[in-house]
């Protein structure tokens, strides 16, 4: 992951890494992730369980602010990829009941976009700037403009 395009990437420091990944290139969801190789959340060191909060929240804060999305899900199973990440997704007031949660992974096989990336009006710099621009458009969420709390 760390040859990704940089189109794709949100922010990374030295510990953590957000970013679009071909897999989960659904409108409105990221892929928060250890910047190394760290096997579950039992696997992160002392430095990345300590910033791991603050880093899911800026997300997390960052992806309702700028799709507008009634619920955004920090999801961590930690079963079909060893490598600790948590995906986060904004979900969208049409999504229905019974694709709410956990369930909301069945969106994936309808909505990922083919290329494996986000572009146009879901942009990642969307993310890095949260400057005034139109919300992003999320699964289940109509196209809105919005302007930044800053």
């Amino acid at each position: 992951m760390e040859d990704i395009d940089d189109s794709a990437i949100v922010f990374r420091d030295e510990l953590w890494a957000a970013e679009v990944v071909p897999a989960f290139a659904v409108p409105g969801w990221y892929i928060l992730r250890a910047r190394r190789h760290a096997e579950r959340i039992t696997g992160l060191d002392d430095d990345e369980l300590n910033s791991l909060a603050r880093r899911a929240r800026d997300l997390v804060a960052a992806v309702t602010e700028v799709t507008g999305a009634p619920a955004t899900y920090l999801l961590v199973f930690g079963e079909n990829y060893p490598h600790f990440h948590a995906v986060v997704t904004a979900r969208g007031e049409d999504v229905p009941q019974q694709l709410r949660s956990g369930d909301i992974l069945k969106l994936v096989p309808d909505h990922v976009n083919p290329s494996g990336r986000q572009s146009g009006s879901r942009d990642p710099g969307r993310l890095r700037t949260r400057r005034r621009t139109p919300r992003r458009r999320t699964v289940g969420m109509p196209d809105r403009r919005t302007t930044s709390r800053r």
